[in-house]
């Protein structure tokens, strides 16, 4: 009796360690969790801190999150989903602006960074920073406030869709 008791007691303590290394192996950062699946989407703060950092090593002030533009974000990202490309967001009346417009978002400055295919925060980051023209609009001094979303889109080659919209004060 008393070894059985102490083989369930060993036994248990095993399994408690093994779930703490388990809980440890599953702790991977924000900006490098795997999108690509359902069930998971951009962290926002993570993203935001990212971006700010890169801005304010170039001189520029760090941004702020913004809900509504989250919004127009998530928008836009389910969109590209849908269709499975990203010229979707550049059909007529599809510009950022005009997508703020849409949602009554004050007028302002505007920029937006889509993509799809990358499946961490980092490596859509990355790309955006090694472009010229998305890199641009990261760095904007005009911009002060941000939303970004993704999109899973498990019958497409690129799974998931990006979309940064950065906007600056009202006008």
């Amino acid at each position: 009796m008393f070894f059985r008791a102490r083989r369930l007691a060993l036994a248990m303590g095993a399994l408690l360690l093994l779930a703490g290394c388990a809980e440890q192996v599953s702790d991977t950062p924000p900006f490098y969790i795997d999108l690509g699946r359902s069930g998971v989407s951009v962290d926002e703060a993570s993203a935001r801190t990212m971006i700010s950092t890169y801005r304010e090593k170039h001189g520029v002030s760090a941004l702020t999150l913004d809900p509504a533009l989250t919004k127009v974000a998530q928008e836009q990202a389910r969109e590209m989903a849908a269709a499975q490309s990203v010229d979707v967001s550049l059909a007529k009346g599809k510009a950022a602006r005009q997508r703020l417009d849409a949602a009554g978002y004050p007028k302002g400055p505007v920029v937006a960074n889509v993509s799809a295919g990358y499946r961490r925060l980092a490596e859509a980051f990355s790309g955006w920073r090694d472009s010229p023209q998305h890199n641009a609009n990261m760095l904007d001094k005009r911009m002060t406030r941000m939303g970004i979303a993704t999109a899973y889109a498990p019958g497409s080659k690129y799974k998931v869709f990006w979309s940064l919209v950065l906007a600056g004060p009202e006008e």
